[in-house]
């Protein structure tokens, strides 16, 4: 069905700079490999310690102002990235539709290069 999206994340890991802002671009596929036109999706993107861990850092999600090429930009700041201990986590990226259905989109480990530099 054209428009339908994959059952199943890509997995994609990413390296963030602790002390540093961080951005990555995400672009979303349907089942045909056309970008997912994301007009009426809201997104929700996550970083924990381990699957288990109860506490998370929601990553800033950003829609690309034309939803029709599929884009969501997520997105942590400085102040955020020095509160991590160096070494890997986990996170994912979870979109949902106007009906509700949630799809993880992407998920991976993420991992968090230490600062030299004080400032």
């Amino acid at each position: 069905m054209e428009g339908e999206l994959y059952s199943m994340a890509t997995i994609s890991n990413i390296f963030i700079d602790q002390g540093a802002s961080f951005s990555t671009t995400v672009t979303i596929s349907d089942s045909d490999g056309s970008a997912l036109d994301l007009t009426a999706y809201t997104a929700l993107a996550q970083i924990r310690k381990t699957y288990e861990s109860t506490t998370a850092i929601d990553f800033t999600t950003e829609f690309a102002s034309d939803r029709t090429t599929g884009q969501i930009t997520i997105s942590l700041t400085d102040t955020q990235t020095s509160t991590f201990e160096s070494g890997r986590y986990v996170y994912d990226l979870v979109i949902t539709g106007v009906n509700g259905v949630k799809t993880r989109v992407v998920e991976g480990i993420a991992t968090v290069n230490p600062s030299v530099s004080r400032v």
